[in-house]
């Protein structure tokens, strides 16, 4: 909004308005004022949740043995995140840019469902929240639609990278087409001078594997949504680890859609340049600039949880945002804290269900999802049950756990940024 109209003052000269042309301006505004709102709203907002007593009621404190009774603590603090970053992005944002659209209405529509599932947790205490299948209806259709609007959108085109040969005979020269268009291309991590084509992935339908490439984009979008999405959920069960798992996160992304949208830094990377995209800067500022914020209350002890409000549509603004950007097959690397806890999951229920058909009490962790493992004692655990992995003997405080976790999400952020130059 305010873009637009600093955009028309500068038509007349007005002093100052030819900076809103620079992303670097409105980017760094954009986390600032993201910040600021999120820290301001939230004591707000918290104090509003003590009143209306929209507050934590199915936490089980028998799970930490330092017992911290969490129990009456304000939920819903998604909110806070959510308008700390929309108020900023659609103030210094080119609003009629396509990867905004979508990323607003990802945010806007998880934000939706989420809310759904924690108000009927606290206002109709049910501790179950909104049924898993409604849920999953929900995440696959904003993948559908954003896969949907990726492939139809004349707006979202992309100049591949092609290699020239070399200079010196010691460095590659790597150019872009001079027309952006529609692409099923997307990185492939550790390959050079690769990606992967969902095309010629579907190379076996002939003459129709273009089509049935962009329907292959289209599932892969729904599943990395989902996948995502539920992955940041599962993280969201200590104070501080979801909000600071997906900062780090969020700063990878915003760098890597800013030398996506510069054709020599792409260059550079060998990756393909995509118009536009510089706009998702400004909108990952924001959601830097607002996680941050919400930091400030929800760092051990938290005085306010994110609650599926938040942590499902965290899950899938990172996703989207991947996905724009032709990054997607880097979210297992960015990403690698939400894919184990899923994965710790998956391994836990598979394994018990086999332990039981033969009748035998077996787990292969302490607890899931894998967090939990780290703060359970050993005098806490099923006597009757068998555990494949016991380890750590004894119990990590959730602040130590929650640090070590934003560390290693640190690492992988690191490593998912030095394939690009790897390759």
């Amino acid at each position: 909004m305010l873009y637009y109209i600093f955009r028309w003052l500068d038509q007349f000269g007005v002093s100052g308005s030819h900076l809103w042309s620079y992303i670097s301006f409105r980017s760094i505004l954009a986390l600032v004022l993201a910040l600021v709102i999120s820290a301001w709203f939230g004591e707000k907002f918290i104090k509003y949740l003590k009143r209306k007593q929209i507050t934590e009621t199915a936490r089980d404190e028998k799970i930490d043995p330092f017992g911290v009774n969490k129990v009456g603590v304000p939920s819903m603090g998604g909110i806070i995140i959510i308008v700390a970053l929309l108020i900023p992005v659609i103030l210094l944002g080119r609003l009629r840019n396509i990867y905004l659209i979508l990323m607003i209405v990802t945010t806007v529509w998880l934000g939706f469902l989420g809310g759904m599932d924690d108000f009927i947790k606290i206002f109709r205490h049910n501790k179950e929240g909104l049924k898993g299948k409604y849920k999953i209806v929900g995440q696959v259709s904003i993948g559908l639609i954003v896969g949907l609007v990726l492939w139809a959108s004349p707006d979202v085109k992309s100049n591949l990278n092609m290699e020239l040969g070399q200079k010196n005979g010691q460095e590659i020269v790597v150019k872009h087409s001079e027309k952006a268009e529609k692409t099923l291309k997307t990185t492939i991590p550790f390959v050079k001078n690769h990606n992967l084509d969902y095309s010629k992935v579907m190379g076996f339908c002939g003459e129709h594997s273009v089509a049935a490439g962009w329907i292959l984009f289209v599932i892969m979008t729904i599943f990395v949504v989902t996948a995502v999405s539920n992955g940041a959920n599962l993280n969201d069960g200590m104070d501080g680890m979801c909000a600071g798992n997906s900062a780090i996160i969020g700063v990878a992304l915003g760098i890597l859609a800013y030398v996506s949208s510069h054709i020599q830094y792409a260059a550079y990377l060998n990756i393909m340049y995509i118009p536009g995209s510089e706009e998702l800067v400004v909108f990952f500022c924001a959601f830097i600039g607002a996680l941050i914020g919400f930091l400030w209350y929800n760092a051990y002890p938290a005085q306010v949880f994110m609650g599926d409000t938040g942590s499902l549509t965290i899950g899938g603004i990172i996703a989207v945002g991947a996905i724009i950007i032709h990054k997607e097959l880097l979210l297992p690397i960015l990403c690698g804290i939400f894919f184990v806890e899923s994965l710790s999951v998956i391994l836990q229920v598979w394994y018990y269900k086999i332990g039981k058909r033969r009748g035998v009490k077996q787990r292969i962790f302490k607890r899931t999802p894998i967090h939990d493992n780290f703060r359970t004692q050993d005098s806490q655990l099923d006597p009757d049950c068998k555990y494949l992995i016991r380890v750590p003997h004894g119990a990590k405080h959730e602040a130590k756990i929650t640090i070590r976790f934003w560390i290693i999400t640190i690492l992988l952020v690191a490593l998912a940024i030095i394939t690009l130059k790897i390759r």
